[in-house]
């Protein structure tokens, strides 16, 4: 039986609505698109797997660096993000998802095949677009600098 877990969490309003920032109290866990009150249920089934029983605690400072950083992307005064995040996924989306982080540059595009190449699985197209879709680290993580080979 799991041990219960804290995550923190705090709320931001941003351009693209209102981001819920979860932490383990060390490193960022996952953004989520709405609030805390109206959290999906693909993220309910996520901290299941990965994190068991958990209590959830609100605290901004746990949260404050990923917050400015991304402020200041919103406000296009951030290319790059320094936060210190954890993946939670499989080995292959942990794969995919650190190969977005580092090949993805601000204002870069990749097709799901260059990352298919990327992580060393060229004819793995369609599953990197699933794990695509489930990356935990929106904005942070480039998913949206994802495209298709035709454009």
């Amino acid at each position: 039986m799991m041990e219960r877990v804290h995550l923190y969490y705090d709320e931001m309003d941003s351009p693209v609505g209102t981001l819920t920032l979860l932490s383990n109290g060390e490193k960022l866990v996952r953004i989520e698109y709405g609030g805390m009150d109206k959290r999906s249920d693909q993220m309910n089934k996520w901290i299941a797997r990965f994190f068991g029983d958990v209590t959830f605690v609100h605290s901004p400072k746990n949260v404050a660096i990923a917050k400015k950083e991304l402020q200041a992307y919103f406000d296009e005064q951030n290319q790059a993000f320094t936060v210190e995040f954890e993946f939670h996924g499989t080995p292959f989306q942990q794969k995919v998802w650190q190969a977005l982080f580092e090949t993805i540059s601000y204002g870069d595009t990749k097709s799901y095949k260059d990352i298919a190449v990327a992580i060393g699985k060229p004819k793995a197209v369609r599953a990197v677009g699933g794990a695509v879709n489930k990356n935990p680290f929106s904005i942070i993580v480039p998913c949206h600098r994802v495209i298709g080979a035709s454009g």
